[in-house]
């Protein structure tokens, strides 16, 4: 008789850790999914800032090909002549 107590005392045991094992994967769970959440806000937020600098970059690219630097001499004549082309354009609309 005291085996069979010893032996449903060691499953009650084991059943006690396995229960305490999950709720501490629950828990670590949770904190993990915070922190998945947090790191995909964090992630959005510093794409956006990506998309930002490029504008920006595009920005000064354009800007300093329309001034004329030494870098840009062939994107800046390509640059006037479009917006030669445009302004052309424009102008024969008007006449008609």
């Amino acid at each position: 008789m005291g085996n069979i107590e010893d032996i449903v005392g060691s499953l009650e045991n084991k059943i006690r850790n396995v229960l305490h094992k999950i709720e501490l994967l629950k828990l670590e769970n949770s904190k993990l999914n915070e922190e998945l959440a947090n790191n995909k806000q964090v992630l959005e937020a510093q794409q956006k800032q990506i998309v930002s600098w490029e504008e920006r970059y595009e920005a000064l690219k354009l800007a300093n090909s329309i001034l004329g630097s030494d870098d840009n001499k062939r994107e800046t004549k390509l640059k006037i002549n479009a917006l030669i082309r445009d302004i052309d354009y424009c102008i024969a609309q008007l006449s008609e």
